[in-house]
């Protein structure tokens, strides 16, 4: 885990600290860490600990000898180190979501399906769409979209080269190769989405029957 990130425990960005590793009564000396070596992988576990909640983080740098490959692994604790979905998002949208962000860790390429399923049901949904491939959905929606949301949602089919896999938006759900940081952003994407089509719908739907009860107690008609 790099020095500086968001605690999966308590959410909050912080510097972590190194805690004090120990194997029975042999205590590792300061920035050594444990490390499994095969013929074919080789695995580095480096323990962490938030300043914030003092909980103790596990990350594990696995490398593929052949061909060469690095992958980081949260081990510790097990899950997402997202935001929560809120609360007004549906519970099948809600659902796509979290398992595409459970999954992150372990296989972009699976998150990234996940992800894109629960964009073309969230355009289907929220942004009314008519269309059946993800990339003529996103085409349908933009117009109605704020303009630091039409660069962020049209940044999706050119961040994962639709061109080149016509089956991420035909077969949305299909795991096929993707660009590395591609599964991040498509759910970096769905945050903003679930903020402008739930959150702030909800918000501002709060505020005007708190309004509309005001005028009410002055004697004037509700809100148009």
């Amino acid at each position: 885990m790099s020095n500086q990130g968001k605690c999966p425990h308590c959410l909050v960005v912080v510097q972590f600290i190194e805690p004090t590793i120990k194997v029975g009564n042999f205590q590792m000396a300061e920035g050594q860490v444990p490390k499994i070596d095969t013929r074919e992988q080789s695995l580095t576990v480096t323990p962490s600990e938030c300043p914030g909640c003092g909980k103790m983080i596990l990350t594990g740098q696995l490398i593929s000898k052949s061909p060469q490959k690095a992958t980081t692994l949260l081990l510790y604790p097990f899950g997402s180190s997202r935001q929560p979905v809120p609360t007004e998002v549906p519970e099948n949208i809600a659902n796509m979501y979290r398992e595409g962000a459970l999954v992150l860790p372990f296989s972009e390429e699976a998150s990234a399906a996940l992800s894109r399923r629960c964009l073309q049901a969230l355009l289907n949904e929220a942004g009314k769409s008519s269309k059946k491939d993800l990339v003529d959905q996103i085409t349908e929606v933009l117009p109605a979209l704020p303009p630091y949301l039409k660069t962020q949602v049209d940044a999706v089919r050119n961040i994962g080269n639709f061109a080149a896999h016509p089956s991420k938006s035909s077969a949305s759900g299909e795991i096929v190769q993707v660009e590395h940081g591609e599964a991040e952003w498509n759910l970096d994407v769905l945050d903003m989405l679930f903020e402008f089509y739930y959150v702030q719908p909800k918000k501002i739907d709060v505020k005007r029957q708190a309004l509309d009860k005001k005028l009410k107690e002055f004697g004037k008609p509700p809100m148009k």
